[in-house]
C-alpha cells in the first residue's frame, strides 16, 4: 500500500510586497509571449517555408500580432471563465468580471480569444488567415508548458 503523495509547497510570488508583487504565473505568461515572439519572427524570416517563398507577415506585423494575441488570451481567457464556469456568480456580481487578479482564466476561452484576434488582425492587415494560422500552433507548446508549471507552483 502506498502513502499520500507529498508535493513541495512553493510561494506563488517570486517577489512579495505584502500581498502585491511578481507572481510566477505572470512570469510564465511573459516568458510564453517572449518565446512566441522569437519563434514567430524566425518562422517569418524563412521564406522557403511559405507558398511562393513569401512570408505572410513582416517583422513589424509580427510584433503587432503579438499585441492582438495577448489581448485575445487575456480577454478570452477571462470571459471564458466567467461564461463557462461561473456565469450565475458573475451575473450577480458583474463588477468582479474584470478582477483578473482574483483568479479565473479559461484555456478554452483563451483559445477562442486567440482565434478571434487572429482573424480580425489578418483581415485588418490583409494577411492570409490560413498561413498565419498555420504558424500559430508552433507557438503554443512552450507557452502551455510554462503555464502548467506556473499552475503547479500556484
Amino acid at each position: 500500500m502506498t502513502g499520500p503523495i507529498i508535493l513541495p509547497e512553493f510561494d506563488p510570488f517570486l517577489v512579495n510586497f505584502g500581498g502585491f508583487g511578481i507572481r510566477w504565473y505572470a512570469l510564465a505568461y511573459l516568458a510564453g509571449i517572449f518565446f512566441g515572439l522569437v519563434l514567430m519572427r524566425r518562422l517569418m524570416s524563412r521564406p522557403r517555408l511559405w507558398p511562393g517563398e513569401q512570408a505572410p507577415l513582416t517583422a513589424e506585423q509580427v510584433e503587432s500580432l503579438l499585441t492582438w494575441m495577448v489581448l485575445g488570451v487575456i480577454l478570452g481567457g477571462r470571459l471564458g471563465f466567467v461564461l463557462f464556469y461561473r456565469p450565475a456568480h458573475y451575473l450577480e456580481h458583474p463588477g468582479e468580471i474584470l478582477q483578473v487578479w482574483s483568479g479565473g482564466m479559461s484555456f478554452h476561452g483563451g483559445f477562442l480569444g486567440v482565434i478571434i484576434a487572429l482573424i480580425v488582425f489578418c483581415r485588418l492587415h490583409r494577411a492570409p488567415v490560413i498561413q498565419v494560422g498555420d504558424a500559430m500552433p508552433a507557438l503554443a507548446p512552450q507557452a502551455l508548458l510554462l503555464g502548467r508549471l506556473a499552475n503547479f507552483i500556484n
